[in-house]
């Protein structure tokens, strides 16, 4: 059991550092803390599309499944929206 739910946390982890790593590098969007600053909050936009997809799964149960364990898309879509956020209200402090 706990091997399932340690690849949960690592796929949202590594949907959360790709999302920084494109936000950051391939767009060069400037943010609060740079690189570690955009990190952060990808990280928390993944694991946040996490909780969100187990309180709506009844809503988004039509969304692929990644090894028929993990729904990609909430953690990736929330990381990317916040991600959208920051770095609007990075821009008003630079």
């Amino acid at each position: 059991m706990f091997s399932f739910y340690f690849n949960i946390g690592l796929i949202y982890l590594l949907v959360g550092f790709a999302v920084a790593l494109i936000s950051y590098f391939a767009f060069k969007k400037m943010v609060l803390g740079n690189f570690l600053g955009a990190l952060v909050i990808a990280l928390i936009g993944s694991y946040l599309g996490g909780v969100l997809e187990f309180v709506f799964k009844d809503l988004i149960n039509f969304l692929s499944n990644l090894n028929n364990s993990v729904n990609i898309f909430p953690p990736l879509f929330t990381s990317i929206i916040l991600m959208w956020i920051f770095t609007k209200v990075s821009e008003k402090y630079k």
